[in-house]
């Protein structure tokens, strides 16, 4: 799991899953998945199986801001273990380009650092 990404044991012990399942979540107006792009801050998942997820987005017009959250939804009720899931949107602190990976950067055309 990324060091920028808060999270819980008991959704670390997911991590796998959930981070493939994230890098299916794409941004369209960026063409990056949102894990890479670095818009999930925070998951947290309780003992019940809800998982909660903090994310931002890369601009305040974003154009996907009403489809993310639902695709990011249904792609983690998939896994095993999560029985619903909610979607925080913040945007504090907000988006920088230095969240997105090294795989990201590299796909979008940037020096990797």
């Amino acid at each position: 799991m990324r060091e920028d990404i808060k999270i819980n044991d008991r959704a670390l012990a997911l991590e796998k899953s959930l981070i493939e399942k994230l890098e299916l979540v794409f941004d369209t107006d960026v063409e990056l998945d949102v894990y890479n792009l670095g818009l999930i801050y925070e998951i947290h998942l309780d003992e019940a199986g809800t998982c909660k997820v903090v994310m931002t987005f890369t601009d305040t017009a974003c154009s996907c801001a009403e489809s993310l959250p639902i695709e990011i939804v249904a792609r983690l009720k998939e896994i095993e273990g999560i029985e619903d899931v909610k979607v925080e949107v913040t945007w504090s602190p907000a988006w920088k380009i230095t969240r997105i990976s090294r795989y990201g950067r590299i796909a979008l055309g940037l020096p990797p650092r």
